[in-house]
């Protein structure tokens, strides 16, 4: 093995190794002393990515397929084909206060990609965003996303959030126009309401793949015959599956919404657009 290319795999197994083992993990509620831990492990991340890859969200994408990889050779025959090639599971996490904040702004963004045969993940954005209107959170916020100050003091605002996303959707190559890819929400607030009322407050364009979506709400409903009225926690319970860390965590939501997906292709269901903002 050449001796930069040893340099550089080195410290991305070792920064893999942190994530599996927990300390990169940042999706069951984070303390103080988790952030620092997970803000000491991503400069060294940021540091190798940025020197020989220039693009951060590298080890993301390496980090997800490889642990993908090792179960979908038992998941691909039991699923029915989708109309897709990958569903990009989006949860928001916004401002908010026991009465209604004007304008609600979002402080938690993450998106899972999975992979439309197997819907195992492949690789995960994920950024908290600095508010600008409301930029102190409310005890009430907190409490209900876990979400505390310092989490997003510092943090990119909404604007530079969209082009890393924009930058990540591109290094995954879910950009190319062959390729055929879906947002998934819980609700239609998501995409419908809360991403075009905060662009339209700052007076930012809405880029157009996020203007189409899956409700899971409803997919859920079309699937099961029921609707679920409590929204995760009533598919989570209706499909006998165990919750994923805090209820209203962003990424946490992202990924029990993958599971509810995955069960609900394992029972046959095909994936279909429910929601359009064009």
């Amino acid at each position: 093995m050449a001796v930069g290319l040893k340099f550089l795999i080195n410290p991305m197994l070792k920064c893999i190794h942190w994530i599996r083992s927990g300390i990169l993990h940042t999706s069951s509620g984070l303390g103080r002393s988790t952030v620092v831990s997970f803000s000491t492990a991503r400069e060294v991340a940021q540091s190798i990515f940025k020197r020989h890859s220039g693009y951060i969200y590298s080890l993301s994408s390496l980090t997800g397929n490889n642990m993908a990889s090792d179960r979908q050779s038992s998941s691909k025959s039991s699923f029915p084909p989708q109309l897709y090639h990958n569903f990009l599971v989006l949860d928001f996490e916004a401002t908010c206060d026991k009465e209604l904040i004007k304008p609600q702004e979002i402080i938690e963004f993450p998106v899972v990609r999975l992979h439309g045969r197997t819907l195992e993940i492949q690789s995960v954005f994920h950024t908290y965003v600095q508010p600008e209107a409301h930029p102190q959170l409310t005890p009430f916020c907190t409490e209900l996303t876990g979400i505390v100050q310092s989490m997003v003091d510092g943090q990119p605002t909404l604007q530079r959030a969209l082009q890393m996303v924009d930058e990540w959707m591109k290094n995954e190559g879910l950009l190319d126009p062959n390729v055929n890819s879906i947002f998934v929400t819980c609700g239609d607030w998501d995409l419908r309401k809360m991403l075009p009322g905060q662009c339209q407050y700052l007076k930012l364009p809405v880029p157009d793949y996020f203007k189409k979506w899956i409700n899971l709400k409803k997919a859920y409903g079309t699937a099961m015959e029921t609707y679920p009225k409590s929204g995760l926690p009533c598919m989570v319970e209706g499909l006998a599956l165990s919750h994923i860390g805090r209820l209203h965590s962003g990424i946490d939501d992202c990924k029990n919404i993958a599971n509810i997906m995955k069960e609900l292709a394992r029972k046959g269901f095909i994936f279909k657009e429910t929601g359009s903002n064009l």
